[in-house]
């Protein structure tokens, strides 16, 4: 199989540390959070904006990469699907997937609404909802 590097651009200051307690996805409570950037990122943060939407692309480094079934949201009742049917955080490659809102931006920091990623978990991109681009 390929392999690929991947280097982090930043990383998610949240207070959810407590993966157990979490919200599982943004609409079930999930708290405003910082997206850090390296300092090296800010030539490409330039263009953002309060109130646009992105998508934030996370690496969920606590989860388990050797899983390819999961009983669904974790209910032992429910039959086992295979992981890529469903947004378990638990895969071979657990890349996160988050829609948030820009509320402020200071520098390399930019605040989000309803962010369900960890406090620490690292940043690998970001990219504007399609249709939120400004026309050039």
């Amino acid at each position: 199989m390929t392999k690929f590097a991947i280097e982090a651009i930043g990383h998610v200051a949240s207070p959810l540390t407590d993966p157990e307690t979490a919200p599982r996805q943004a609409d079930e409570g999930a708290p405003g959070a910082w997206l850090v950037f390296e300092p090296r990122m800010v030539e490409g943060l330039r263009s953002l904006r309060v109130g646009q939407r992105i998508i934030v692309l996370t690496w969920l480094d606590r989860a388990r990469r050797d899983v390819l079934s999961v009983h669904p949201r974790g209910d032992a009742l429910r039959p086992q699907e295979g992981v890529f049917s469903t947004r378990s955080p638990h895969r071979p490659n657990p890349i996160g997937m988050h829609e948030a809102e820009i509320t402020k931006i200071n520098g390399v920091r930019i605040r989000v609404r309803h962010l369900e990623a960890m406090d620490g978990t690292p940043i690998l991109d970001i990219k504007p909802v399609l249709g939120q681009m400004s026309k050039r």
